[in-house]
């Protein structure tokens, strides 16, 4: 009952400071995956659904892409957006029809575009998702076979929504999921912490961006 009175922060910051489980840690291949790093999200003076995380997020996941494609293994930039029609957003995009819903963001528009901030690199592999997951309905399984990934790293948005169900579908195809926590953001502090949390407990670590860093520095090419 104690715990009930905790904040998502509190939990989280308890989890970090408390006996840690055993880590899934890294494999030999790893690829990196930034979720919907795209202009209807991270520029908030512009769109109303923007998130809030560090302030160096995309600097981090920059560092983090550098550092994969120096070990020879994918880079992976998604984005969401959508026919005129918004159809194939499917039963996801009737839920409502304001301004910045999921069925408004259509293919070729600015809120549709990688952040200006993201380098995309030639051999970096940018896809069009549709669903909540990276891994629905999209190539990225067959792409991480035909490289031998064993290990994905998760950034972007949103913790509690597109990245959590990443990391779930990632895990269930048997990848071992690393989610630097300050490459991660949502809409409000309540979700992001206790998806972070959960996330932590059950499907993935959680660490600090310099640690993800740090270990992938180590790993050879």
């Amino acid at each position: 009952m104690i715990e009930e009175n905790k904040t998502a922060r509190q939990l989280y910051a308890a989890l970090k400071a408390g006996p840690q489980r055993k880590r899934f840690g890294f494999g030999r291949k790893p690829a990196l995956v930034n979720i919907d790093v795209q202009c209807a999200y991270t520029q908030p003076s512009r769109f109303v659904t923007a998130y809030e995380t560090d302030p160096n997020q995309i600097a981090y996941m920059n560092e983090l892409a550098g550092h994969i494609r120096a070990l020879g293994g994918p880079v992976i930039w998604t984005y969401v957006a959508y026919l005129p029609s918004g159809e194939d957003c499917g039963v996801w995009g009737t839920r409502s029809d304001t301004p910045d819903s999921l069925q408004n963001i259509k293919e070729g528009s600015e809120r549709a575009a990688l952040d200006p901030r993201v380098k995309v690199e030639p051999g970096d592999i940018v896809i069009n998702k549709r669903m909540a997951s990276a891994f629905f309905e999209t190539n990225l399984r067959s792409l991480f076979t035909f490289h031998g990934v064993d290990t994905v790293i998760v950034t972007g948005g949103s913790t509690s929504g597109c990245v959590r169900a990443t990391v779930v579908d990632g895990l269930s195809c048997g990848y071992r999921m690393i989610v630097p926590e300050e490459c991660v953001a949502d809409k409000h502090e309540s979700p992001h912490f206790a998806n972070l949390y959960d996330m932590a407990v059950k499907y993935a670590d959680v660490l600090p961006v310099s640690e993800v860093s740090a270990a992938l520095a180590a790993l050879k090419p």
